[in-house]
C-alpha cells in the first residue's frame, strides 16, 4: 500500500522531471505532458518507487523513479534532483533504471510477486481516502512460461530488468509489463 501524504512538495514533481529530461538526450523537446503513473512497494518501506509516463513532443517516455531519504552513495550520476516534501523532508530522487530497490520491484513484479501499489491518501497520520490508478500494470508471461519467474536462482537469475525511458517502439522480452493508461498501452519493462 503506498501511502501518499497531503503534502507541498518544492519543486513539484513534473517540474523536477521536466528539468531533469531537458539535459537526457533521448528525451526530446517539447511541452511535457504527464499521462500518468503508477508506484510500487518497497517491502522493507524505506524507497518510494513510482513511474511516470510523459508525452514530450512527438515522443512518449517513462520515467521510473526511486525517493530516497538520504543521499545514495556512488550513484550522482543518477540523482535526478532533490525535492522538500512538507511531511518527510528533503527526498532525494533518483533514475529508476539504476536504483537496485526500484530494479528489485520491477523484477518481482516481472516474475508475477508483486502487484503494482494501491494508493492510500493519509492527513495526520491517518487514511483519508484512495486515489484512482491512473496506470494499471499488467503482467504479460512469455509463450510456454510455466508458473511465475524466480527472482533468486532460478530460471530468471542474470537476466536484466529492461525499463525503456523512450516508449516509441515496444521492446522485446518475456515476461513482461504492460501500462494501460486513458486509450492506450504500452509497454514498460521486460526482463531480457
Amino acid at each position: 500500500m503506498a501511502i501518499i501524504h497531503r503534502a507541498t512538495l518544492t519543486p513539484s514533481k513534473p517540474v523536477l522531471i521536466g528539468a531533469w529530461l531537458d539535459g537526457r538526450p533521448w528525451a526530446g523537446r517539447g511541452t511535457d505532458e504527464v499521462l500518468g503513473a503508477y508506484r510500487f512497494d518497497d517491502p522493507e518501506g524505506e524507497v518510494g518507487v513510482e513511474a511516470f509516463l510523459i508525452r514530450r513532443g512527438e515522443r512518449l517516455l517513462h520515467v521510473p523513479l526511486a525517493y530516497r531519504g538520504a543521499p545514495l552513495t556512488g550513484h550522482e550520476e543518477h540523482l535526478v534532483g532533490t525535492l522538500e516534501h512538507s511531511v518527510l523532508g528533503t527526498r532525494w530522487v533518483y533514475d529508476g533504471t539504476h536504483d537496485e530497490v526500484a530494479l528489485a520491484c520491477f523484477r518481482r513484479a516481472l516474475a508475477g510477486e508483486q502487484e503494482q501499489a494501491e494508493l492510500e491518501i493519509h492527513e495526520d497520520g491517518r487514511v483519508v481516502g484512495h486515489r484512482p490508478q491512473e496506470v494499471l500494470i499488467s503482467r504479460e508471461a512469455g509463450t510456454g512460461e510455466a508458473g511465475t519467474g524466480d527472482t533468486g536462482t532460478g530460471p530468471d537469475q542474470g537476466r536484466r530488468v529492461l525499463l525503456p525511458h523512450v516508449l516509441d517502439v515496444e521492446p522485446g522480452g518475456s515476461p513482461r509489463l504492460r501500462a494501460r493508461f486513458a486509450d492506450r498501452q504500452v509497454v514498460v519493462a521486460a526482463l531480457m
